[in-house]
């Protein structure tokens, strides 16, 4: 059963409050998502860490109900 944006955007919300989160469906099909997350919580972590960190939120789901995921992290500009 294919992953709604909405709950990706959810699950990442629950770890990081203060998250910017925008969710992209890139085939329509419910499997394939691109994901941009800004998060203060990302500050002076390497760019793996900060999709672990990611992957963490979203519980085990990746390669399973949420099969891709092309992901790019930010820390805030204004700190």
């Amino acid at each position: 059963m294919p992953m709604d944006a909405g709950d990706i955007e959810r699950l990442i919300k629950e770890s990081f409050p203060d998250a910017i989160v925008d969710i992209k469906d890139l085939a329509g099909d419910g499997d394939h998502f691109a994901a941009h997350v800004v998060s203060k919580a990302f500050a002076g972590k390497s760019r793996v860490q900060q999709h672990q960190m990611v992957y963490d939120a979203l519980g085990g789901r990746m390669g399973g109900v949420l099969h891709a995921l092309a992901l790019t992290t930010a820390v805030p500009k204004d700190g």
